[in-house]
């Protein structure tokens, strides 16, 4: 074992010689000896074991399942395209190693391996964590910091700055599989238009292409296709297409005759092009893992680019995989033998089995290479790298194809890293309310592994979702950096219009206040990305009570708010406990504004299904705009600052022009807002750092008594 030092926080521990994963940007300096929390066995794999108290906490693990608190679970880092993601799965389709333990001692732990990686988190035995890694080379990083907030910035530090989408992107965002053709697109549109309901963009699934293949467009369905992106542009709505890892086997189509001339996909045993099946039938996975095939594969982004198209959704990348020929032969074979059998349960459920598990097969992953510095690397040892490095490859071809331009992208599979490069969404979930809870709790453990711009497909991807789940799960995901409603084939459709007319002006009602919200949501979402922090926390990274470590459906959003969605049926109400006394904002019309004092403590809270609860923090801003059709036709000229101030509020609003990567050049602007109650009045001080857009601030501020002000300030 060698021990490297990063800086005094972060110490790296290397066993034998692990694969480069890029994950960490900050190389460390060899140390003599260093104490290290876990027992350690190092066989075949490493082991790592700590003793864990009856109260310590643990966060962590990104995309997973269970709670905030990952205690009692067992979690496995492979990626995993599992629809049903129901209480007993193990993994999804992230990897992400990053856990802290809070207790008597407080730090954090990275492991860095490509491969299978287990955390048993007290479920063998409750008073242990233990980390299993499937082979013996690997780093392993601590992470220390006096609060858990400081450990996850020094996380942050190492691992580099995240991702930043066009300001567009925060926008509501429209996506079923399948809208099958233009004609089906425009009138998605032209329904946004006659219900005045904001929308940005609208998706692309896999009907778009000819046949499935990547880079292609039907023309069949969608003819003059750049044309059809400006005609979409011009209603107010950018189109973002899918595109897929698996590169169909065909003669003449260009991407794959390149790939097979090159080298450039994965291989068998034997050196020939491995073959899978997912949506086109049989095709060959790019060994992303290779810079040459990710600048092959980032600069065929152009060609759509080209047309128009802005951003993209990287999908199908763990890698899915439909079957193999072999699994396929296999099953096969077993049916033919079951055909003239008495099947008893024994052998039906063999049977049955060998057809379910053709899919993502463990020996199919085991069953192709990579080549990685001349070497031919088994796939199943560097399984989680492989989405990560196909979204890669699209973000460095943006790089190379418009160098100073944002792109929307985003991807299902992940590892800790590719958050420089991309969102994600949390997959194809349900239409269940478990996964509006399931969905607020993944969000500040994504955030901790630098994942900031994610959200769920908001109504659930699979399944039938009422109207009361759509509206409960939109007045959720209005406050998620990515909020886009997304629904399967064969469901019912589930766009905001679908409902009574009673619902779709509830739903309205929620998209309009995203809308509003967007230049508070903007200005936190870019100050965690420059300053290497959070967005969603829970509420224990501020407040250090013991209740407080216990909530696991409040979330804090930003530097202001305090958030407890609902997440039950018919519910119209639920309890809530409040840390600390704070402004109370229910929303129905966010024009309509009324404000309520809560004291600190437990409640119960009533929420009709109209209202949305917005608390605001004592001695916070929250900073509000006015709704409009689509983010472009945002008019921030006024801006609404809604105050709660018991002595001396401050507040630093940050924009930028939304579209370019200047603000790393430091040009942004900012408005510093410090607001200081005296006896009988207010003292507001405004410093105005480049900020040419907004002209005026229209104050609200409410004082522990629950009185009102309102001034207007002129910029």
């Amino acid at each position: 074992m060698i021990i490297y030092e990063i800086n005094k926080d972060v110490i790296k521990y290397r066993f034998g010689n692990p694969i480069c994963t890029d994950a960490v940007v900050k190389e460390g300096i060899e140390i003599k000896n260093n104490d290290l929390a876990f027992k350690i066995c190092e066989e075949e794999n490493i082991k790592l074991r700590y003793k864990m108290n009856p109260d310590d906490t643990i966060y962590g693990l990104g995309e997973n399942q269970r709670g905030i608190n990952k205690r009692g679970g067992i979690y496995e880092s492979f990626c995993s395209d599992d629809p049903l993601h129901t209480p007993d799965k193990k993994s999804l389709y992230g990897a992400h190693n990053f856990l802290i333990i809070d207790g008597s001692e407080r730090f954090g732990v990275f492991v860095d391996y490509p491969g299978k990686v287990t955390f048993d988190i007290g479920f063998t035995n409750k008073d242990f964590l233990e980390i299993y890694v499937d082979d013996c080379n690997a780093d392993i990083y601590i992470i220390k910091g006096n609060e858990l907030r400081d450990i996850v910035k020094n996380f942050l530090n190492i691992i580099g700055e995240g991702y930043v989408p066009p300001k567009w992107a925060f926008g509501y965002q429209q996506c079923r599989w399948s809208y099958v053709n233009s004609t089906e697109v425009e009138e998605i549109a032209n329904n946004f238009l006659k219900h005045d309901i904001p929308c940005d963009t609208i998706y692309l699934d896999i009907d778009y292409m000819e046949d499935f293949k990547d880079f292609t467009v039907s023309k069949e369905r969608f003819p003059n296709f750049k044309n059809f992106v400006q005609k979409m542009k011009e209603k107010g709505f950018r189109l973002i297409p899918i595109i897929d890892a698996g590169v169909k086997i065909e003669k003449n189509y260009t991407v794959y005759e390149e790939g097979i001339k090159n080298n450039f996909f994965c291989v068998d045993k034997n050196g020939a092009p491995f073959v899978a099946a997912v949506w086109p039938g049989r095709v060959h996975f790019p060994d992303f893992l290779n810079p040459d095939v990710r600048r092959w594969f980032g600069r065929k982004y152009k060609v759509l680019i080209e047309c128009g198209i802005e951003g993209f959704w990287n999908d199908m990348n763990e890698p899915a995989i439909f079957y193999t020929d072999r699994g396929l032969k296999n099953a096969i074979e077993h049916a033919k033998k079951s055909e003239d059998e008495n099947l008893d349960i024994y052998t039906f459920f063999s049977l049955k089995d060998s057809f379910v598990n053709l899919s993502n097969s463990i020996n199919d992953y085991k069953s192709f290479y990579h080549r990685i510095d001349g070497e031919f690397v088994n796939h199943y040892k560097v399984h989680n790298l492989y989405g990560y490095n196909m979204t890669r490859a699209a973000a460095e071809g943006f790089e190379e194809i418009a160098p100073n331009k944002r792109f929307l992208l985003f991807s299902r599979s992940s590892y800790i890293g590719m958050h420089r490069y991309s969102g994600i969404w949390t997959g194809d979930n349900h239409s269940w309310w478990e996964h509006i809870l399931l969905n607020i709790k993944m969000m500040p453990s994504l955030n901790m592994c630098g994942f900031l711009y994610s959200g769920a497909d908001t109504g659930g991807f699979n399944g039938d979702a009422n109207a009361q789940l759509i509206i409960r799960w939109s007045q959720f995901s209005l406050f998620t950096p990515l909020f886009r409603n997304h629904s399967a084939m064969g469901t019912r459709n589930q766009e905001p219009f679908s409902f009574d007319k009673d619902s779709i002006n509830i739903i309205k009602s929620a998209i309009n206040l995203r809308y509003a919200l967007i230049p508070y949501i903007y200005s936190e979402y870019m100050k965690a990305i420059i300053n290497k922090d959070m967005y969603f926390l829970p509420l224990s990274f501020i407040y250090d009570d013991n209740m407080s470590k216990k909530v696991e459906d409040q979330l804090l959003v930003g530097d202001s708010l305090m958030i407890s969605p609902i997440y039950e049926e018919n519910a119209q109400g639920r309890y809530v406990y409040l840390p600390e006394d704070m402004l109370l904002w229910k929303v129905d019309d966010y024009k309509n504004r009324s404000y309520q004092v809560v004291r600190k403590g437990h409640m119960y809270l009533d929420v009709s299904f109209r209202e949305v609860p917005i608390f605001i923090r004592k001695n916070k801003m929250l900073v509000l705009g006015k709704a409009s059709k689509n983010v472009e036709s945002l008019d921030n000229e006024e801006l609404y600052v809604i105050a709660f101030v018991t002595d001396k509020a401050k507040y630093i609003y940050y924009d930028d022009d939304g579209k370019s990567y200047d603000y790393k050049k430091g040009n942004y602007s900012e408005i510093f807002i410090e607001i200081e109650k005296s006896d009988k009045d207010y003292h507001i001080r405004i410093d105005n750092r480049g900020n040419e857009a907004v002209k005026k601030l229209h104050f609200e501020i409410v004082d522990i008594n629950g009185n009102l002000v309102k001034l207007t300030k002129a910029l």
